[in-house]
Protein backbone atom coordinates (compact mmCIF):
# COMPACT_ATOMS: atom_id res chain seq x y z
CA UNK A 1 0.00 0.00 0.00
CA UNK A 2 2.88 2.39 0.73
CA UNK A 3 4.08 2.54 -2.92
CA UNK A 4 0.52 3.25 -4.09
CA UNK A 5 0.17 6.01 -1.49
CA UNK A 6 3.47 7.59 -2.50
CA UNK A 7 2.47 7.37 -6.16
CA UNK A 8 -0.82 9.13 -5.42
CA UNK A 9 0.85 11.84 -3.34
CA UNK A 10 3.42 12.45 -6.09
CA UNK A 11 0.65 12.93 -8.65
CA UNK A 12 -1.13 15.31 -6.30
CA UNK A 13 2.09 17.28 -5.83
CA UNK A 14 2.54 17.74 -9.58
CA UNK A 15 -1.07 18.83 -10.01
CA UNK A 16 -0.88 21.23 -7.05
CA UNK A 17 2.32 22.88 -8.23
CA UNK A 18 1.66 23.05 -11.99
CA UNK A 19 -2.04 23.03 -12.87
CA UNK A 20 -3.03 26.36 -11.20
CA UNK A 21 -0.25 28.15 -13.10
CA UNK A 22 -1.31 26.97 -16.56
CA UNK A 23 -3.08 29.49 -18.82
CA UNK A 24 -6.55 29.29 -20.31
CA UNK A 25 -9.63 27.28 -19.35
CA UNK A 26 -8.48 23.95 -20.83
CA UNK A 27 -4.83 23.43 -19.94
CA UNK A 28 -5.27 22.92 -16.16
CA UNK A 29 -8.06 20.41 -16.71
CA UNK A 30 -6.07 18.51 -19.31
CA UNK A 31 -3.14 18.18 -16.95
CA UNK A 32 -5.36 17.00 -14.11
CA UNK A 33 -7.03 14.45 -16.41
CA UNK A 34 -3.60 13.23 -17.52
CA UNK A 35 -2.45 12.86 -13.93
CA UNK A 36 -5.61 10.96 -12.96
CA UNK A 37 -5.10 8.57 -15.89
CA UNK A 38 -1.46 8.11 -14.94
CA UNK A 39 -2.31 7.41 -11.29
CA UNK A 40 -4.59 4.60 -12.46
CA UNK A 41 -2.50 3.20 -15.31
CA UNK A 42 0.81 2.86 -13.47
CA UNK A 43 -0.41 0.41 -10.80
CA UNK A 44 -2.71 -1.26 -13.36
CA UNK A 45 0.37 -2.11 -15.44
CA UNK A 46 1.74 -4.23 -12.61
CA UNK A 47 -1.59 -5.74 -11.63
CA UNK A 48 -2.50 -6.38 -15.26
CA UNK A 49 0.50 -8.66 -15.72
CA UNK A 50 -1.36 -11.25 -13.65
CA UNK A 51 -3.98 -11.64 -16.37
CA UNK A 52 -4.15 -15.07 -17.98
CA UNK A 53 -4.61 -13.40 -21.34
CA UNK A 54 -1.10 -12.41 -22.39
CA UNK A 55 -2.25 -9.92 -25.02
CA UNK A 56 -4.41 -8.15 -22.43
CA UNK A 57 -1.60 -8.14 -19.88
CA UNK A 58 0.84 -6.75 -22.43
CA UNK A 59 -1.52 -3.93 -23.41
CA UNK A 60 -1.94 -2.92 -19.76
CA UNK A 61 1.82 -3.01 -19.29
CA UNK A 62 2.44 -0.89 -22.38
CA UNK A 63 -0.06 1.74 -21.24
CA UNK A 64 1.22 1.76 -17.67
CA UNK A 65 4.90 1.93 -18.60
CA UNK A 66 4.29 4.82 -20.99
CA UNK A 67 2.41 6.58 -18.19
CA UNK A 68 5.21 5.81 -15.73
CA UNK A 69 7.81 7.31 -18.05
CA UNK A 70 5.82 10.52 -18.51
CA UNK A 71 5.07 10.72 -14.79
CA UNK A 72 8.76 10.31 -13.96
CA UNK A 73 9.66 13.17 -16.28
CA UNK A 74 6.89 15.37 -14.85
CA UNK A 75 7.94 14.67 -11.27
CA UNK A 76 11.62 15.41 -11.84
CA UNK A 77 10.90 18.58 -13.78
CA UNK A 78 8.39 19.77 -11.16
CA UNK A 79 10.97 19.27 -8.42
CA UNK A 80 13.61 21.12 -10.46
CA UNK A 81 11.16 23.95 -11.11
CA UNK A 82 10.47 24.33 -7.40
CA UNK A 83 14.19 24.41 -6.63
CA UNK A 84 14.73 27.11 -9.25
CA UNK A 85 11.82 29.17 -7.91
CA UNK A 86 13.14 28.83 -4.36
CA UNK A 87 16.64 29.92 -5.35
CA UNK A 88 15.26 32.81 -7.39
CA UNK A 89 12.94 34.02 -4.60
CA UNK A 90 15.38 36.59 -3.09
CA UNK A 91 15.90 38.04 -6.57
CA UNK A 92 12.25 38.01 -7.62
CA UNK A 93 12.01 41.81 -7.88
CA UNK A 94 14.87 41.86 -10.40
CA UNK A 95 13.67 38.96 -12.55
CA UNK A 96 10.74 38.54 -14.97
CA UNK A 97 7.86 36.38 -13.68
CA UNK A 98 8.97 32.73 -13.59
CA UNK A 99 6.01 30.83 -12.13
CA UNK A 100 3.76 30.88 -15.21
CA UNK A 101 6.35 30.26 -17.95
CA UNK A 102 8.10 27.55 -15.94
CA UNK A 103 4.78 25.79 -15.27
CA UNK A 104 4.05 25.73 -19.00
CA UNK A 105 7.54 24.42 -19.68
CA UNK A 106 7.21 21.42 -17.34
CA UNK A 107 4.54 19.41 -19.24
CA UNK A 108 5.92 20.46 -22.61
CA UNK A 109 9.45 19.34 -21.74
CA UNK A 110 8.15 16.16 -20.10
CA UNK A 111 6.19 15.23 -23.22
CA UNK A 112 9.09 16.04 -25.54
CA UNK A 113 11.51 14.08 -23.35
CA UNK A 114 9.17 11.10 -23.20
CA UNK A 115 8.78 10.98 -26.98
CA UNK A 116 12.52 11.38 -27.54
CA UNK A 117 13.25 8.72 -24.94
CA UNK A 118 10.69 6.35 -26.46
CA UNK A 119 12.38 6.63 -29.84
CA UNK A 120 15.74 5.96 -28.19
CA UNK A 121 14.45 2.88 -26.38
CA UNK A 122 12.61 1.31 -29.31
CA UNK A 123 15.27 1.69 -31.96
CA UNK A 124 17.62 -1.22 -32.61
CA UNK A 125 20.74 -0.82 -30.49
CA UNK A 126 23.69 0.60 -32.38
CA UNK A 127 27.11 -1.01 -32.43
CA UNK A 128 29.66 0.40 -30.00
CA UNK A 129 33.23 -0.61 -30.85
CA UNK A 130 35.74 -0.89 -28.03
CA UNK A 131 39.42 -1.89 -28.12
CA UNK A 132 40.71 -3.53 -24.94
CA UNK A 133 44.53 -3.50 -24.56
CA UNK A 134 45.93 -6.67 -23.01
CA UNK A 135 49.53 -6.93 -21.80
CA UNK A 136 51.29 -9.97 -23.23
CA UNK A 137 48.45 -10.88 -25.57
CA UNK A 138 49.56 -13.73 -27.87
CA UNK A 139 49.76 -12.86 -31.54
CA UNK A 140 47.12 -15.48 -32.32
CA UNK A 141 44.61 -13.60 -30.14
CA UNK A 142 45.40 -10.18 -31.58
CA UNK A 143 42.08 -8.84 -32.84
CA UNK A 144 39.94 -11.52 -31.14
CA UNK A 145 36.39 -10.15 -30.94
CA UNK A 146 33.39 -10.63 -28.69
CA UNK A 147 29.93 -9.26 -29.45
CA UNK A 148 28.23 -8.47 -26.13
CA UNK A 149 24.50 -8.04 -25.63
CA UNK A 150 22.92 -7.57 -22.23
CA UNK A 151 19.80 -6.38 -20.42
CA UNK A 152 17.45 -6.98 -23.33
CA UNK A 153 14.54 -7.59 -20.91
CA UNK A 154 12.36 -9.58 -23.27
CA UNK A 155 8.88 -9.28 -21.81
CA UNK A 156 5.60 -7.40 -22.20
CA UNK A 157 7.05 -4.59 -24.34
CA UNK A 158 10.10 -6.30 -25.88
CA UNK A 159 9.07 -9.01 -28.30
CA UNK A 160 10.40 -11.27 -31.03
CA UNK A 161 10.92 -8.60 -33.76
CA UNK A 162 13.03 -6.53 -31.33
CA UNK A 163 15.14 -9.61 -30.53
CA UNK A 164 15.48 -10.57 -34.18
CA UNK A 165 16.83 -7.10 -35.02
CA UNK A 166 19.48 -7.53 -32.31
CA UNK A 167 20.45 -10.95 -33.67
CA UNK A 168 20.78 -9.53 -37.17
CA UNK A 169 23.04 -6.76 -35.88
CA UNK A 170 25.24 -9.21 -33.96
CA UNK A 171 25.56 -11.59 -36.89
CA UNK A 172 26.66 -8.72 -39.10
CA UNK A 173 29.70 -8.25 -36.84
CA UNK A 174 31.08 -11.75 -37.55
CA UNK A 175 32.50 -11.90 -34.05
CA UNK A 176 34.65 -14.73 -32.71
CA UNK A 177 32.25 -15.21 -29.78
CA UNK A 178 28.96 -13.83 -28.48
CA UNK A 179 28.44 -12.96 -24.79
CA UNK A 180 25.00 -12.43 -23.24
CA UNK A 181 25.55 -10.98 -19.79
CA UNK A 182 22.20 -11.43 -18.09
CA UNK A 183 18.77 -9.85 -17.67
CA UNK A 184 17.70 -11.32 -20.96
CA UNK A 185 14.10 -11.89 -19.87
CA UNK A 186 11.29 -10.50 -17.73
CA UNK A 187 8.73 -13.27 -17.58
CA UNK A 188 8.12 -17.00 -17.66
CA UNK A 189 9.45 -19.47 -20.22
CA UNK A 190 5.91 -20.52 -21.16
CA UNK A 191 5.06 -16.93 -22.11
CA UNK A 192 8.29 -15.80 -23.75
CA UNK A 193 10.02 -18.82 -25.30
CA UNK A 194 8.88 -17.78 -28.76
CA UNK A 195 10.18 -14.26 -28.29
CA UNK A 196 13.71 -15.42 -27.39
CA UNK A 197 13.76 -18.07 -30.13
CA UNK A 198 15.70 -15.83 -32.59
CA UNK A 199 18.74 -16.19 -30.31
CA UNK A 200 19.15 -19.68 -31.77
CA UNK A 201 20.24 -17.89 -34.93
CA UNK A 202 23.25 -16.13 -33.35
CA UNK A 203 26.39 -16.92 -35.31
CA UNK A 204 30.04 -16.67 -34.31
CA UNK A 205 33.19 -18.75 -34.61
CA UNK A 206 33.14 -20.13 -31.04
CA UNK A 207 29.46 -19.87 -30.16
CA UNK A 208 27.25 -17.93 -27.74
CA UNK A 209 27.72 -17.81 -23.97
CA UNK A 210 25.18 -16.74 -21.35
CA UNK A 211 25.23 -15.85 -17.65
CA UNK A 212 22.26 -15.11 -15.42
CA UNK A 213 21.26 -11.66 -14.23
CA UNK A 214 19.01 -10.79 -11.34
CA UNK A 215 15.90 -10.77 -13.54
CA UNK A 216 16.40 -14.40 -14.53
CA UNK A 217 15.91 -15.27 -10.87
CA UNK A 218 12.68 -13.28 -10.75
CA UNK A 219 11.48 -15.24 -13.79
CA UNK A 220 12.57 -18.81 -13.01
CA UNK A 221 16.31 -19.17 -13.55
CA UNK A 222 16.40 -22.97 -13.76
CA UNK A 223 13.68 -23.07 -16.39
CA UNK A 224 15.35 -20.32 -18.38
CA UNK A 225 18.83 -21.82 -18.34
CA UNK A 226 17.35 -25.10 -19.57
CA UNK A 227 15.46 -23.28 -22.32
CA UNK A 228 18.51 -21.32 -23.45
CA UNK A 229 20.64 -24.47 -23.55
CA UNK A 230 17.98 -26.07 -25.75
CA UNK A 231 18.40 -23.34 -28.38
CA UNK A 232 22.19 -23.59 -28.46
CA UNK A 233 23.46 -21.10 -25.88
CA UNK A 234 26.22 -22.24 -23.52
CA UNK A 235 25.21 -21.28 -19.97
CA UNK A 236 28.21 -20.61 -17.70
CA UNK A 237 27.39 -20.98 -14.00
CA UNK A 238 30.59 -20.40 -11.99
CA UNK A 239 32.55 -22.31 -14.61
CA UNK A 240 34.69 -21.83 -17.67
CA UNK A 241 35.33 -23.30 -21.07
CA UNK A 242 38.63 -23.30 -22.91
CA UNK A 243 38.57 -21.93 -26.45
CA UNK A 244 41.27 -22.94 -28.92
CA UNK A 245 41.86 -20.08 -31.32
CA UNK A 246 44.55 -20.34 -34.02
CA UNK A 247 46.87 -22.21 -31.67
CA UNK A 248 46.26 -20.01 -28.62
CA UNK A 249 44.02 -20.74 -25.65
CA UNK A 250 41.39 -18.41 -24.21
CA UNK A 251 39.44 -18.90 -20.98
CA UNK A 252 35.78 -17.93 -21.32
CA UNK A 253 34.22 -18.00 -17.86
CA UNK A 254 30.93 -16.95 -16.37
CA UNK A 255 29.36 -16.50 -12.95
CA UNK A 256 25.82 -16.44 -11.66
CA UNK A 257 24.39 -13.05 -10.73
CA UNK A 258 26.02 -11.27 -7.81
CA UNK A 259 22.82 -11.62 -5.77
CA UNK A 260 21.89 -15.15 -6.84
CA UNK A 261 22.49 -16.57 -3.36
CA UNK A 262 19.42 -14.68 -2.12
CA UNK A 263 17.33 -17.01 -4.27
CA UNK A 264 19.37 -20.20 -3.79
CA UNK A 265 22.52 -20.63 -1.64
CA UNK A 266 23.82 -23.11 -4.22
CA UNK A 267 23.78 -20.34 -6.84
CA UNK A 268 26.20 -18.03 -5.03
CA UNK A 269 28.36 -16.11 -7.52
CA UNK A 270 31.99 -17.27 -7.34
CA UNK A 271 34.63 -15.94 -9.81
CA UNK A 272 37.30 -18.00 -8.06
CA UNK A 273 35.38 -21.18 -8.73
CA UNK A 274 34.82 -20.08 -12.33
CA UNK A 275 38.60 -19.81 -12.78
CA UNK A 276 39.44 -23.09 -10.99
CA UNK A 277 41.37 -25.48 -13.18
CA UNK A 278 42.04 -22.96 -15.94
CA UNK A 279 45.49 -23.34 -17.53
CA UNK A 280 48.06 -20.84 -16.32
CA UNK A 281 49.34 -20.27 -19.85
CA UNK A 282 46.00 -19.15 -21.30
CA UNK A 283 46.57 -16.07 -23.43
CA UNK A 284 43.40 -14.30 -22.30
CA UNK A 285 41.01 -14.84 -19.38
CA UNK A 286 37.53 -13.32 -19.83
CA UNK A 287 34.77 -13.34 -17.20
CA UNK A 288 31.10 -12.73 -17.95
CA UNK A 289 29.44 -11.28 -14.84
CA UNK A 290 26.11 -9.49 -14.91
CA UNK A 291 26.91 -6.87 -12.26
CA UNK A 292 30.03 -4.68 -12.29
CA UNK A 293 30.42 -5.18 -8.55
CA UNK A 294 31.76 -8.68 -9.24
CA UNK A 295 34.97 -6.95 -10.30
CA UNK A 296 36.87 -7.15 -6.99
CA UNK A 297 36.45 -10.92 -6.84
CA UNK A 298 37.25 -11.20 -10.55
CA UNK A 299 40.51 -9.31 -10.07
CA UNK A 300 41.38 -11.54 -7.11
CA UNK A 301 40.74 -14.62 -9.26
CA UNK A 302 43.19 -13.43 -11.93
CA UNK A 303 40.92 -12.51 -14.83
CA UNK A 304 42.14 -10.07 -17.47
CA UNK A 305 38.70 -8.78 -18.51
CA UNK A 306 35.20 -8.69 -17.06
CA UNK A 307 32.15 -7.98 -19.24
CA UNK A 308 29.08 -6.72 -17.39
CA UNK A 309 25.75 -4.94 -17.78
CA UNK A 310 22.99 -4.39 -15.21
CA UNK A 311 23.29 -0.59 -14.92
CA UNK A 312 21.69 0.36 -18.27
CA UNK A 313 24.04 3.34 -18.01
CA UNK A 314 21.29 4.82 -15.84
CA UNK A 315 18.84 4.50 -18.80
CA UNK A 316 17.54 8.04 -18.39
CA UNK A 317 18.42 11.09 -16.34
CA UNK A 318 18.53 11.59 -13.39
CA UNK A 319 18.64 7.89 -12.41
CA UNK A 320 22.16 7.56 -13.80
CA UNK A 321 23.28 9.72 -10.86
CA UNK A 322 22.21 6.99 -8.43
CA UNK A 323 23.99 4.04 -10.09
CA UNK A 324 27.33 4.73 -8.31
CA UNK A 325 25.58 4.20 -4.97
CA UNK A 326 25.35 0.50 -5.83
CA UNK A 327 27.85 -0.22 -8.58
CA UNK A 328 31.53 0.73 -9.00
CA UNK A 329 31.09 1.51 -12.71
CA UNK A 330 28.12 2.94 -14.61
CA UNK A 331 29.21 2.46 -18.22
CA UNK A 332 32.27 2.06 -20.41
CA UNK A 333 35.77 0.66 -19.97
CA UNK A 334 37.50 0.95 -16.60
CA UNK A 335 40.57 -0.45 -14.91
CA UNK A 336 40.62 -2.20 -11.52
CA UNK A 337 44.17 -3.28 -10.71
CA UNK A 338 45.13 -5.67 -13.52
CA UNK A 339 41.50 -6.17 -14.57
CA UNK A 340 39.69 -4.37 -17.37
CA UNK A 341 35.94 -4.01 -16.70
CA UNK A 342 33.59 -3.13 -19.52
CA UNK A 343 30.05 -2.17 -18.46
CA UNK A 344 27.51 -2.04 -21.26
CA UNK A 345 24.62 0.42 -21.21
CA UNK A 346 22.40 -2.48 -22.23
CA UNK A 347 20.83 -3.63 -25.47
CA UNK A 348 17.19 -3.18 -24.46
CA UNK A 349 15.48 -1.36 -21.59
CA UNK A 350 13.54 -2.06 -18.42
CA UNK A 351 10.33 -0.49 -17.16
CA UNK A 352 9.40 2.74 -18.95
CA UNK A 353 10.38 2.62 -22.63
CA UNK A 354 12.76 5.53 -22.21
CA UNK A 355 16.42 6.08 -23.00
CA UNK A 356 17.85 9.57 -22.54
CA UNK A 357 21.59 10.18 -22.36
CA UNK A 358 22.32 6.44 -22.15
CA UNK A 359 21.92 4.93 -25.62
CA UNK A 360 21.45 1.19 -25.98
CA UNK A 361 24.31 -0.74 -27.52
CA UNK A 362 25.53 -3.95 -29.07
CA UNK A 363 29.15 -3.92 -27.98
CA UNK A 364 31.89 -5.12 -30.33
CA UNK A 365 34.97 -5.70 -28.16
CA UNK A 366 38.32 -6.27 -29.83
CA UNK A 367 41.35 -7.40 -27.85
CA UNK A 368 44.67 -5.92 -28.85
CA UNK A 369 48.19 -6.10 -27.50
CA UNK A 370 48.95 -3.30 -25.02
CA UNK A 371 51.68 -0.91 -26.02
CA UNK A 372 54.98 -1.72 -24.30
Amino acid sequence: MLPVLLLALSHLYIGWRIAPQLPGPWAPGLLVALLLASAVLVPAAFLGRRSRQRATADRWTWAGMLALGLFSMLLVLTLLRDIVLLVALPLAQFLPPLAGPSAIAVPLLALAGSLWGLAGARRTARVRRVDVPIAGLPAALQGFTIAQITDVHVGPTVKRPYVQAIVDTVNGLRADAVAITGDLVDGRVQDLHGDVAPLAGLRSRHGSFFVTGNHEYYSGADEWTAQLRSIGLRVLSNEHVLLQHDGARLVMAGVTDHGAHHFSPAQRSDPGRAMAGAPADAGLRVLLAHQPRSAEAAADAGFDVQLSGHTHGGQFWPWNLFVPLQQPFTAGLHRLRQLWVYTSRGTGYWGPPLRLGAPSEVTHLRFVAAAA
